[in-house]
């Protein structure tokens, strides 16, 4: 037997907060399967894709996934990534923090010192900047935001900073200087700039940014990034996932150590 405890937004799809399961050795997909056919009909539906799965505290992504099996004595969390904006901007909730992407288009006057100059101009807001070439989908962003989030939250940064560690789990990197190098802000190059921070002061940004931006998620990078990655047919064809690409880069930077 184990418990599943549903947070968030996810509480309103079930009657009670926490649900026993008289089962073991249960994989994540056979949990998801099992609790569609459990929520009662005339409660919202429970969007699997959008949340986070931790077994003990321990993000699943990190270990093998929906494979991942659940034991006995288990405490199993659905945790919501909430989401919701326009196309130039993509917002969500981890962990009661407000998350804000916008997607800026490069040129030659913007580099580094554009970053620098916004966080000092915006020092309330945590803010990293990351390649549109090393960034696939909305899922896989917020998934290795929320990789950065729980490494933080259990003392195990790659780097003495969220934002460092964020950049350093989408390049897939221990060294700083190859993730500044491979996927920090270049000239000419579009990038997302991913802010954390208070609504008040997301928006405050993203008023500035606006003219700047375009629209979210256009590019197809999924070639790009097999190839930088090195990812075979092989390894992208044993997964099963309805994202094979996204979630075989999310185990990458799961790893890291």
């Amino acid at each position: 037997m184990f418990t599943v405890k549903f947070v968030g937004g996810a509480k309103k799809s079930f009657p009670n907060e926490q649900l026993k399961i008289d089962k073991s050795n249960m994989s994540i997909q056979e949990l998801i399967t099992l609790l569609k056919d459990l929520k009662p009909k005339d409660t919202p539906d429970l969007d699997t894709e959008n949340v986070l799965i931790a077994i003990n505290g321990a993000d699943s992504s990190a270990m093998n996934g929906k494979s991942t099996t659940i034991k006995d004595n288990d405490l199993v969390s659905i945790i919501p990534i909430i989401h919701g904006g326009a196309s130039k901007k993509y917002a969500f909730e981890f962990s009661k923090k407000q998350i804000q992407v916008i997607e800026i288009k490069g040129n030659k006057t913007i580099d580094v010192k554009f970053l620098d100059d916004l966080r000092k101009k915006y020092p309330k807001i945590l803010i990293q900047a990351i390649s549109s070439n090393f960034v696939l989908n909305n899922y896989h962003l917020k998934k290795i935001v929320s990789l950065s989030f729980e490494s933080e939250k259990n003392n195990v940064l790659l780097s003495n900073k969220l934002e460092t560690d964020i950049l350093m789990r989408f390049a897939i990197t221990t060294q700083i200087s190859d993730a500044i190098k491979n996927v920090g802000i270049k000239p000419k190059t579009n990038f997302m700039l991913i802010g954390i921070g208070s609504k008040k002061n997301l928006d405050s940004l993203y008023l500035e940014l606006k003219p700047l931006s375009i629209n979210l998620f256009i590019k197809n990078n999924e070639q790009f990034l097999k190839k930088h990655f090195k990812i075979t047919k092989k390894h992208y064809d044993s997964t099963n996932s309805k994202n094979p690409l996204a979630d075989i880069l999310i185990e990458k930077a799961a790893v890291l150590l």
